[in-house]
């Protein structure tokens, strides 16, 4: 499995699937490539895709130091894309990749084809957070709780029953249960101070917005503040999906996506 190596001595490990076309997949926040597991195949099936895990995560190394921030997650993805040989690639981001792709596409606008947002937001101050209420819930000293919280936010309550009742235990967008602590706390510090507002005119490429109009734990009002701010995007919510749309939704999510990325239809 190859890793590229960031100028700081850090692995970064990447996989790239199928043919034609790359396309860049990047996960949440203290996640790592198996956020992706649920739908790769489907973008493998028309594109190469490339998957990767963020520093701290997976099998890439786990730094504990300052060398944490999504501009600085974008400049991995640019190691990334250097070691595979990859000059311009589609972008699709969910959630923090959302995040990191809003700097990526601005930093390097002649890398980019196409560009996809989903769950995400600019950051502070003009991004909406999750109300007081999420945040309490989120941070309850009872971890088993905490948790259940948190896979209520990203899915329907009747999609987790049915998964549940199927024998299901794991979800791969809770976060790497093998990250050390210092790359959670690091990880959550990097997505809290994310502001790319000013760079999102920057961003030259197409783009596609997408979001559950249910998200509370990235609240749907970002979408539009997304939209707007692009000097060439299109918005799209998709009824009834909370946080992780893309996997619950995917019968929707996926060829909305797929047309955007062919031919800009969306």
């Amino acid at each position: 499995m190859p890793h590229a190596y960031a100028p700081d001595g850090t692995a970064l490990h990447y996989e790239l699937r199928g043919s034609g076309e790359p396309l860049v997949l990047l996960s949440g926040q203290s996640n790592n490539r198996h956020w992706w597991d649920p739908v790769v195949e489907d973008f493998a099936a028309a594109f190469t895709t490339v998957t990767l895990d963020w520093r701290g995560t997976g099998d890439s190394d786990r730094p504990d130091s300052d060398t944490y921030s999504t501009r600085g997650f974008a400049d991995d993805v640019g190691v990334v894309l250097d070691d595979a040989g990859i000059g311009r690639a589609h972008v699709y981001g969910t959630s923090m990749g959302g995040r990191v792709a809003q700097w990526f596409a601005a930093e390097f606008p002649e890398r980019v084809e196409r560009l996809v947002l989903g769950c995400t937001s600019p950051g502070a101050p003009h991004g909406v957070e999750r109300g007081a209420e999420v945040r309490r819930a989120l941070a309850q000293g009872d971890a088993v709780a905490a948790r259940r919280v948190l896979l209520e936010l990203m899915y329907t309550p009747a999609w987790i029953a049915a998964q549940e009742a199927g024998g299901r235990r794991e979800f791969g967008t809770l976060g790497d249960p093998a990250m050390p602590a210092h790359a959670r706390r690091r990880h959550l510090r990097a997505s809290a101070r994310h502001d790319a507002w000013d760079a999102l005119v920057r961003v030259k490429a197409p783009t596609l917005v997408v979001h559950g109009d249910d998200d509370t734990f990235n609240p749907t009002a970002n979408a539009p503040l997304l939209a707007g701010r692009l000097p060439d995007a299109r918005m799209r919510l998709v009824p009834g999906a909370r946080h992780a749309y893309f996997e619950e939704f995917a019968e929707v999510a996926t060829p909305l996506v797929l047309g955007f990325l062919r031919d800009g239809e969306a």
